[in-house]
């Protein structure tokens, strides 16, 4: 079957040196496996997109980028520089590779300008976050511009994950729990929730939110996030599950199981859940065998595989 795939990583030459930091404790065989995978945009990832059904592709730069830089003018004229490169590389195969922008949020007003030039001049396809900006998040009210832009536009803001600012005390003596096993699911997790929590779809109600790994589960704790927000006397508009059903998108990145997928299209319903592999992270034959094949009707597994990425991204 035909799938779209949106979280899908690349990577360019100005924003190498901060991926590069993330790799010390990478084997030097995979290290050089992934970076390869990274800088091609053409027969490599191409032949293995096609290896795995995939029709269209949406790129995002590997993080953390400049979500981490320090100086304002810095990552902002990076992250301009990376999406006109980006642009670049994607434009021999338009049909097929698109991309969401990289944007440096340590200037919201900036970053609102260039989301819009990224969207109307460059044709990208929303925003890619990679987690909290210098330990800031998306919830907090200097960001506001930044959400009210892509508001406007109707683009999606695709939540990454990332390294907290300060490592979990619950994690020391148990390193694998850190990063992709558990660590990223619970910061990623709480930055949605600080988002739905703190307003930011009340003040943005038709704001859309996607979030990869089936939502680092949300679709799991709907009614007790809703229970509790009532005993805790959280002042919202509606209830927490309803934001979540209705600003949210969830995609299959890096979570080939059915019983996650089931719960998620149960949650959620299945238009707001959609394929991605977390390539090259994650390998994309894997993720498209797991999508042909996984026990679900067959107006389902088109849906999740195809119509609610190619519906919303506008992709014909």
């Amino acid at each position: 079957m035909r799938k779209i795939a949106l979280e899908e990583h690349c990577m360019v030459p100005g924003l190498a040196s901060y991926w590069e930091g993330t790799m010390a404790d990478v084997p030097k065989e995979i290290y050089d496996r992934i970076r390869a995978r990274l800088f091609d945009y053409g027969e490599m990832r191409l032949r293995e997109m096609d290896e795995a059904g995939i029709g269209k592709s949406i790129l995002s730069v590997a993080g953390p980028g400049v979500q981490v830089e320090p100086s304002t003018a810095t990552a902002l004229k990076t992250a301009s520089e990376a999406n006109d490169h980006l642009a670049a590389q994607i434009a021999p195969n338009k049909d097929r590779l698109y991309a969401f922008a990289h944007i440096a949020l340590q200037d919201a007003n900036a970053a609102a300008k260039e989301l819009e030039r990224c969207v109307k001049q460059l044709g990208f396809k929303g925003a890619l976050i990679n987690g909290h900006s210098l330990g800031h998040y998306l919830d907090e009210r200097q960001f506001d511009p930044f959400w009210a832009k892509a508001e406007e536009l109707q683009v999606p803001v695709y939540l990454h994950p990332a390294d907290p600012p300060e490592q979990y005390k619950s994690f020391d003596g148990y390193d694998a729990l850190r990063r992709a096993t558990w660590g990223w699911t619970v910061e990623t997790g709480t930055h949605v929730l600080r988002m739905v929590f703190g307003g930011v779809f009340d003040r943005f109600p038709k704001a859309i939110l996607a979030v990869g790994h089936l939502g680092e589960t949300m679709p799991f704790l709907l009614w007790r996030l809703d229970s509790r927000a009532k005993l805790y006397g959280v002042k919202l508009k509606r209830e927490p599950s309803d934001y979540i059903r209705e600003n949210m998108y969830v995609t299959l990145s890096g979570m080939y199981s059915a019983e996650p997928l089931n719960c998620s299209i149960a949650a959620l319903g299945q238009s707001r859940v959609m394929f991605s592999a977390d390539y090259p992270f994650e390998n994309w034959v894997t993720a498209g065998k797991f999508m042909d094949d996984v026990a679900v009707p067959e107006n389902v597994r088109a849906d999740v595989g195809w119509n609610n990425a190619a519906k919303l991204f506008h992709l014909a």
